[in-house]
């Protein structure tokens, strides 16, 4: 689990794929001294296996599958990179809930300037675009922003802070460049199985996760004796 708050920008030393698998070596001082072998860090989002460290460099391997559903295929040797090793009990959790888990991939559309900030448009598809929500949230390269006003039937806002520019390499972004997107956990627990929830559509007659779990008997009181 992580929190979206990148504690470091590393850089990608190396890829090599066999078999499938993907290893990739990356460069970040501190990063490297925090992990062990076997523990996760979320690299541009991604929720990646320590397979290896020596020095400055840790090394992780990720699975086709990853490859498919993320930027991953796009990254080349040098390439900076949101690093957040996940979370420790009594951790505080300062952004919202991550899992490290790839939605799938949204489009920068467009970037507006606003004092020492950035407003950001991100291009989605309908499968990921159900998940938004005003002032929900959602991961961008693994950080953690929040959403702003819709509708959201393609595409959403977020706004960037000059202190969020500082701390992640979103200054360095691009018209048409692609990125990994994860989904707020919650709204996805809440909204699963009931339609598009785009808007002008009817899912009023949709039952929320309340009604699921009522209409399953839990919060139902039992009678004396059972268990």
């Amino acid at each position: 689990m992580f929190t979206g708050l990148i504690r470091e920008i590393g850089r990608l030393e190396g890829m090599i794929s066999a078999g499938g698998t993907h290893r990739l070596s990356i460069r970040a001082p501190a990063t490297a001294a925090g992990v062990e072998t076997g523990q996760s860090v979320a690299v541009q989002g991604i929720c990646l296996t320590v397979v290896a460290r020596r020095g400055d460099v840790f090394t992780v391997d990720a699975a086709s599958e990853t490859r498919r559903l993320t930027t991953l295929a796009r990254w080349r040797r040098g390439q900076r990179l949101h690093l957040e090793p996940a979370l420790r009990a009594g951790d505080p959790l300062d952004g919202h809930l991550v899992q490290g888990h790839v939605d799938g991939t949204g489009r920068v559309l467009g970037m507006r300037p606003d004092g020492g900030g950035l407003f950001l448009t991100v291009g989605l598809g309908p499968d990921l675009a159900r998940f938004l929500t005003p002032k929900g949230s959602v991961a961008v390269d693994g950080v953690s922003l929040t959403v702003d006003a819709g509708p959201h039937t393609d595409r959403f806002i977020v706004n960037l802070i000059p202190h969020t520019l500082r701390q992640t390499i979103f200054a360095d972004l691009r018209t048409g460049q692609t990125v990994n997107l994860e989904m707020d956990v919650l709204v996805k627990a809440a909204r699963t199985g009931q339609g598009p929830l785009l808007p002008g559509t009817d899912d009023t007659a949709a039952p929320t996760l309340l009604d699921r779990l009522l209409a399953n008997g839990f919060g139902r009181l039992r009678p004396k004796g059972r268990t």
